[in-house]
């Protein structure tokens, strides 16, 4: 199939930046420079991790939040409230449970004004253009999640958008049914069955990125920025195993795991080993050993050993960088290798994998260190948690702040270089070998 021929911009956003104001009235920035622009015609995939400002990034292009610097423009006009010509798809279905299927999808057609004739009439012919004919009456709750989700694409499209937002709508349905769904959508957008003149989707499926997008922008994090743009020159139907697709997600995959000290000549204020992603120890556990089996012996493909793991993006990305971190293993090339010291741990036995995992803690993470630093000076060898979370809330968030303090803490803990009191909310060397950090 011809892919649809591109043409003006449908939407323009220059240098948008968002902050917003913690407790202590400080500003945390979200977005900073974003630059982006969509024309007729166009898939474009947006990718990025936890922290990347992605659903920020579409409530400023929906005019549901307005950014705190910088241009939005919608078909040539500045976007200073919600848009006419705007639908989005949501992950959750977003649906009304007292409606019915015809009820649900007429909502957007009623808040317009829209006739009720007309309304009944466009409604039923997105029910039946969605593959839900003969469920006009049913209620969601006799629906299947993939049906529900065609409702969601009901209501969207009856309203004629000329762009189509979606925000992870295929992510909450299982795999058979997100990729007929994915089938469907791209046959109705490729026969130009639906008044769409370009979609943005928002994902963190890297397939699902190169199977249906024009172009993908990858989105960095803490704060979002735009690390990349690939563009996907391969005609539709796409084929999941030709080398081409397998290349462009290769790259992907390699400039997703890129942890650059520095974004368009931006320097990182946080160091990168305060930037701790959320991973549990039994996975990293479960990763190495994958990695040194059979058949990798140390060194996979990072699309294969997802695969095999049944791991998405947002559970793989955040135990590569941990390893990372942890010098337990490195990517390059859209591939990932134990070290020496990975393959040492995989080795080991339990109680020298403890060994070496607090070796590799205190030498590598910086806050791990910095917290049995600041409990071995203390009188007592006692810190409260709230201590290290003022400073860690100058560089993220406070949820943020306290997500990565966790992640140190229990680290730390395993590591045995520091106790902690959960209902207090104490650190302390009640427990822990005598491990001192290094200044």
């Amino acid at each position: 199939m011809e892919k649809l021929s591109t043409g003006n911009n449908l939407l323009n956003l220059t240098n948008v930046s968002k902050s917003f104001k913690k407790s202590a009235g400080e500003e945390h920035l979200v977005l900073d420079g974003v630059s982006l622009t969509i024309k007729e015609g166009e898939i474009v995939a947006l990718l990025g991790r936890s922290g990347s400002g992605k659903s920020t990034l579409l409530r400023i292009i929906s005019g549901l939040t307005r950014p705190g610097s910088g241009e939005v423009l919608y078909c040539g006009k500045p976007v200073t409230g919600p848009v006419k010509g705007l639908a989005m798809v949501f992950q959750t279905f977003a649906l009304f449970p007292w409606f019915t299927v015809l009820e649900n999808v007429e909502l957007g057609l009623d808040a317009m004004g829209v006739p009720q004739d007309e309304r009944r009439r466009r409604a039923l012919a997105a029910i039946d253009l969605i593959g839900l004919d003969g469920f006009e009456s049913a209620y969601p709750k006799e629906l299947s999640g993939g049906m529900r989700q065609r409702v969601g694409f009901a209501r969207a499209l009856v309203v004629e958008p000329t762009l189509l937002l979606m925000d992870e709508a295929f992510s909450a349905l299982d795999v058979l049914t997100a990729e007929t769904l994915r089938t469907d959508l791209i046959e109705l957008w490729l026969e130009r069955r639906i008044p769409t003149k370009g979609i943005l989707l928002v994902s963190h499926n890297i397939e699902e990125a190169v199977l249906l997008s024009d172009r993908i922008v990858i989105l960095g994090t803490n704060p979002g920025r735009i690390l990349a743009e690939i563009k996907i020159p391969i005609q539709h139907p796409r084929d999941r195993e030709a080398p081409a697709f397998r290349q462009i997600v290769d790259e992907v995959y390699e400039l997703m795991t890129k942890r650059p000290r520095s974004i368009a000549g931006k320097v990182e204020v946080v160091p990168l080993s305060y930037r701790l992603p959320s991973a549990q120890i039994n996975q990293l556990a479960g990763l190495m050993e994958a990695l040194a089996a059979e058949p990798y012996n140390g060194r996979a493909d990072l699309p294969e050993i997802a695969d095999q793991m049944g791991f998405g993006v947002e559970q793989l990305f955040p135990l590569l960088e941990a390893l990372e971190i942890l010098s337990f293993a490195r990517t390059e090339g859209g591939d990932v290798e134990l070290t020496p010291s990975g393959q040492s741990y995989v080795n080991a036995d339990i109680l020298q994998r403890k060994v070496i995992f607090a070796e590799h803690v205190i030498r590598h993470v910086a806050l791990a260190a910095h917290i049995r630093h600041i409990i071995d000076e203390r009188p007592g060898n006692r810190a409260p948690e709230d201590r290290f979370l003022r400073e860690l809330e100058d560089f993220f968030s406070e949820d943020e702040a306290e997500r990565v303090l966790q992640v140190a803490i229990e680290w730390g803990r395993y590591a045995e270089h520091f106790a902690y009191e959960e209902g207090s909310g104490i650190l302390s060397l009640e427990n822990p070998a005598s491990y001192t950090a290094e200044p």
